[in-house]
């Protein structure tokens, strides 16, 4: 019976040891099955409604927006020529500064500016590019609402152009949701 007792100690924490390396080489063998259920996605800040929202590029009607995107995000944004042929009733807009307040958006300047996020009536993920240029001798001041873009060009502060650019911009982060 002593035998017994002094070995019992021994073979409680040799049994012990064996079963918390199961569960550390169990629980090591389950983390490569999840990582594959989640991707990394860079995502780009800009406003909508007056609210900051987060969104990425994932495609465009445009090699060379494709290749400018590619690079800024440090992520591919792949050109899809046939975006362009998606009909303007499928489209939402995003503006797009090329002067005015520097910052991060795509150009240098002040970040993007949407219109219907996620839950709107217009919410699409396809969004034809409108660029925005500030007029000569207005002072440019950040803009967070297409509402505040299109009475800014109203005013006659700043003109809109459409290259005819179709971009897939997906909200990622918005007022209210996220993904």
């Amino acid at each position: 019976m002593r035998s017994i007792t002094k070995s019992f100690p021994r073979t409680l924490i040799a049994f012990s040891a064996l079963l918390v390396s199961v569960f550390i080489l169990s629980a090591c063998g389950a983390a490569p099955a999840m990582s594959g259920e989640f991707a990394s996605i860079p995502a780009g800040k800009a406003y909508s409604e007056g609210k900051e929202i987060y969104f990425s590029h994932t495609e465009t009607s445009d090699a060379g927006i494709a290749e400018t995107l590619s690079d800024m995000m440090k992520s591919p944004v792949l050109f899809v020529p046939s975006l362009a042929d998606v009909p303007e009733s499928a489209l939402a807009n995003v503006y797009v500064f090329e002067n005015g307040v520097s910052g991060k958006g795509p150009l240098g300047f002040q970040p993007d500016v949407f219109d219907n996020p996620p839950g709107s009536a217009g919410y699409s993920p396809l969004r034809q590019i409108i660029l925005v240029k500030w007029a000569e001798g207005i002072q440019a001041r950040e803009l967070k609402s297409a509402a505040e873009v299109l009475e800014a060009e109203t005013n006659g502060d700043l003109t809109t152009t459409l290259p005819g650019v179709v971009v897939n911009m997906p909200f990622m982060v918005w007022d209210g949701g996220k993904r």
